[in-house]
């Protein structure tokens, strides 16, 4: 006999090379979460930091669904006088959700997700708290907080402005409705939708994973905070960072490859 998956299980981290791949492994909750499975999960994203032999990473969902975001039965809505204390989501997204996508968003290697199926709610913000995200034909993003009374979390009032501007991220929120993934797409929310999303999120990252690790990420840095800098402010960044990737083996190697006309050999360093 078969039996679903427990928290313990609730994260799975698989090698494929230099990428490490993250499964949320919830399926039969449409890999919704509980506390439990964000300290595993803030766990794994730890144990990458700390091992530079990752060059990329892959987040994906099991089954059919992404993620649908927070596990209602995680909150009390029994009947009592403190009912609406006991069913705050407030102190799960500052000790869970906040520092989860806090640690995906800063991770020191580039991230992607492939989104197999449903992302709502704060799973539509962990999907675009990746880098370059994914999706399925089937798959959609629902941001229906407004149908119970509550705002995009988990970054996502940040993350949709960022990707779409304020006109239809605003709409989106309000109204609540199903963005397919080709609409998503055609709107730049992600960046692709493939038959085989995980396939050709791993493609991507293998790529990646070969390619000078601390620009790629210091990129990142760069575009994300590009429309909160004036551009005085976003031109010395630029020189910042770009004399910080200077003193770097892979600027070197880069350049001198080039001048050899010989395939580069970058070491994320």
């Amino acid at each position: 006999m078969t039996h679903p998956p427990s928290d313990a299980d609730a994260i799975v981290l698989q090698r494929q090379g230099a990428v490490a791949v993250l499964t949320l492994n919830r399926p039969q909750a449409l890999n919704s979460f509980t506390r439990s499975m964000h300290r595993a999960l803030q766990a794994a994203l730890a144990q990458l930091e700390q091992d530079d032999s990752v060059r990329a990473l892959v987040l994906t969902g099991a089954g059919r669904g992404f993620c649908a975001g927070l596990d209602l039965s995680e909150l009390d809505f029994s009947p009592g006088a403190d009912q609406m204390e006991r069913a705050n989501p407030g102190p799960i997204l500052e000790t869970c959700f906040n520092p989860s996508a806090r640690a995906l968003m800063n991770l020191r290697v580039p991230t992607l997700a492939a989104v197999n199926g449903v992302a709502a709610g704060a799973g539509v913000s962990l999907a675009l708290a990746c880098d370059i995200a994914i999706a399925a034909p089937q798959a959609s993003f629902v941001q229906a907080f407004s149908k119970i009374g509550l705002i995009p979390d988990a970054g996502g009032s940040w993350l949709t402005v960022e990707r779409l501007g304020l006109a239809r991220a605003l709409a989106w929120a309000m109204l609540g409705d199903k963005l397919p993934a080709a609409q998503a797409k055609e709107w730049g929310l992600i960046w692709d939708v493939a038959d085989d999303p995980l396939s050709a999120a791993l493609a991507l990252a293998q790529r990646l994973a070969a390619m000078p690790t601390r620009a790629l990420v210091a990129t990142r840095h760069l575009l994300r905070g590009a429309l909160q800098r004036s551009f005085e402010q976003q031109l010395e960044a630029e020189r910042e960072l770009q004399a910080a990737l200077g003193r770097t083996h892979d600027y070197v190697e880069g350049v001198t490859a080039f001048l050899d006309k010989r395939p580069p050999q970058f070491r994320g360093a």
